[in-house]
């Protein structure tokens, strides 16, 4: 493994309410569920920064939601508010945006599939999503920043 490609992964799933997080194993093949920060919480971008730390990364995939045809829409402007908040937050942990295009339905599925109640789906549901979201991102080849869809903004 080069070392560009060494150390575990983390993505954000920024959501409305809560802000889901995933991590994926140091070989990079599989992602899981990590935790969830809500957004509501006193000073949430300092709680995510200190928790995605706390993980000791080498990078960092924020959930970019592209509209069906691949344009940015109100959310995906709002995401990119959010990850550049978050590079400023994380300096010098590379923070990139992937698309998320229906991560947050197959999350949904996943945990509908293995029997999770509705109520119980809701509060695993972001930090699966952010699962969805790295496990697309890993099955890409961690593509380098320069082919992510980061915005750098």
């Amino acid at each position: 493994m080069s070392p560009a490609n060494r150390g575990r992964l983390i993505a954000v799933d920024p959501g409305t309410v809560r802000i889901g997080l995933a991590i994926c194993d140091e070989s990079r093949t599989l992602a899981r569920p990590l935790d969830i920060v809500r957004r509501d919480a006193p000073d949430p971008i300092g709680r995510l920064s200190a928790r995605i730390l706390a993980e000791q990364p080498s990078q960092v995939i924020v959930g970019l939601p592209l509209l069906p045809d691949g344009s940015r829409g109100s959310k995906a402007r709002q995401a990119e508010r959010f990850a550049q908040r978050l590079r400023e937050a994380l300096a010098p942990i590379p923070v990139v945006m992937w698309d998320e295009r229906y991560s947050t339905a197959e999350a949904h599925e996943r945990l509908k599939e293995v029997g999770a109640s509705r109520k119980k789906r809701r509060a695993p549901l972001d930090a699966m999503a952010a699962a969805v979201l790295l496990q697309s991102y890993l099955d890409a080849g961690t593509p380098p920043p320069s082919q992510s869809n980061e915005t750098g903004a």
